[in-house]
């Protein structure tokens, strides 16, 4: 929305309402107070208790007015710094890229957790807004490319990292096509060159860590990119019939064969380090989103790193759930938002989500019977179940199709999640208004491209 429309909606609007609220308050403190001094002047009996009624209307007028004093000043103080913006929201329409950069600068410290290709997706809608990313990645994919590396060079995984380092980096379409083409034939086959350079780089480095941190530096990164831990994390699995599954390619698998859901996943070795550079970023965060991506095998194992989730569960961040379009197959069967929800509770073992952000779009009925065939269905929202866990519900239509497959929109998925968090977290600190403003007139720039 455009910026004088943002003031509007956001700050005078809300403002507005409240201003005019706290005059209402100011006005009968000072009722309270004038009709207490009244009965206290006709008093001749100065007993305790024939003064006490007039105390006590003085008192609550005192109160009503202080109140109304210091919430007035303080919106009036955010109308007057948002009436200073124009300068700021204009050099930045007028083509100043200096001032768009030194807003992106400002912009809200926002940590991601998850891994996977949905994770990347959102990545490359959040950096259109702010520069203060955090990605913390999981890293016990054992499939694949990665799999293979794992196995032959005893590296972490490197590609739910590669994914996320190229969703922020500033790079080439060429660059960023090389990077994520894979070998067709001979032993490096169904390999992708950016596993490889991640490689390398480990190779010429004192740890996984300081791998990840080169690569970002050479590609130009907004942000930061770090694996959940350097540990050699391996995620097992225990369905619902008792049987223990390793590694978390085999995970899915199992769970279909032995038609058993999740019970419950967990790490080895059960003590695995968190990255300190993790911590401070959550610690500091403005928001927290998890997800979106696959519930058991790219969330919650980051979770189950103990420092993490005590370190999500005491931050002031706002912390939001991005829920899945589509369930997926021997993880999230038949799953609702609630289901989704209260897995993340029990491995975190705490509460660590305040809002989820639902899809209410659609797709059509082609579509949508291609993934009943493969036993999938767009995720029920189930929305009276979410509020009784006391999590507030944030709707938006999602989809986007993407070569026959349902996807998060990533400019939709961006905006939602900006505005969610600058209106939430961030609106009433006047240190953030300015780039509440810029951000809303991206906002409108993104939707109409």
């Amino acid at each position: 929305m455009p910026w004088r429309k943002a003031i509007a909606n956001r700050a005078s609007l809300k403002s507005g309402i409240s201003i005019k609220r706290w005059i209402i308050l100011g006005i009968m403190g000072l009722l309270f107070l004038v009709f207490g001094a009244i009965l206290s002047i006709d008093k001749k009996d100065f007993s305790l208790q024939s003064i006490a009624i007039p105390i006590l209307l003085i008192g609550i007028g005192v109160l009503n007015i202080y109140v109304a004093a210091v919430q007035g000043i303080k919106y009036f103080i955010i109308l007057i710094n948002t009436r200073n913006l124009e300068v700021a929201i204009n050099s930045k329409k007028s083509g100043n890229s200096l001032q768009a950069k030194r807003l992106l600068v400002k912009g809200p410290k926002i940590v991601v957790i998850g891994g996977g290709t949905g994770l990347a997706t959102m990545l490359r809608g959040l950096k259109k807004y702010t520069n203060n990313i955090t990605a913390i990645v999981t890293v016990a994919d054992d499939g694949g490319g990665s799999g293979v590396l794992r196995e032959d060079l005893g590296m972490l995984p490197p590609g739910d990292i590669r994914n996320c380092i190229l969703a922020l980096a500033d790079t080439e379409p060429l660059m960023e096509e090389l990077l994520q083409y894979r070998f067709k034939d001979g032993r490096l086959k169904d390999q992708s060159f950016g596993n490889l350079f991640l490689a390398a780089m480990d190779g010429i480095s004192n740890n996984f860590e300081e791998a990840v941190q080169k690569m970002s530096s050479v590609l130009a990164v907004t942000g930061r990119v770090i694996p959940v831990t350097l540990d050699n994390m391996i995620l097992k699995a225990r369905l619902k019939n008792g049987r223990v599954i390793q590694g978390e390619s085999n995970i899915p698998k199992a769970a279909l064969e032995y038609n058993s859901g999740i019970d419950e996943v967990f790490i080895e070795p059960k003590d695995a380090k968190a990255i300190k550079e993790a911590l401070i970023a959550l610690n500091e965060a403005d928001a927290v989103i998890l997800g979106p991506g696959s519930l058991y095998t790219s969330i919650i194992p980051n979770l189950l790193v103990r420092e993490i989730r005590e370190a999500l569960n005491k931050t002031r961040a706002l912390r939001i759930y991005v829920s899945n379009v589509m369930t997926q197959p021997g993880e999230s069967d038949n799953y609702t938002v609630s289901d989704h929800i209260m897995a993340i509770n029990k491995h975190a073992k705490c509460k660590v989500i305040d809002y989820v952000l639902v899809n209410i779009g659609t797709i059509n009925s082609d579509l949508e019977e291609k993934y009943l065939k493969d036993n999938s269905n767009i995720v029920n929202i189930n929305e009276e179940e979410v509020k009784k866990l006391g999590i507030g519900v944030i709707k938006s239509d999602l989809v986007k199709v993407r070569k026959g497959y349902v996807r998060h929109d990533e400019k939709k998925l961006a905006s939602i999640l900006i505005e969610t968090i600058m209106e939430k977290k961030l609106f009433y600190d006047k240190e953030k208004i300015v780039e509440y403003l810029y951000l809303s007139e991206r906002l409108k720039e993104h939707k109409n491209k």
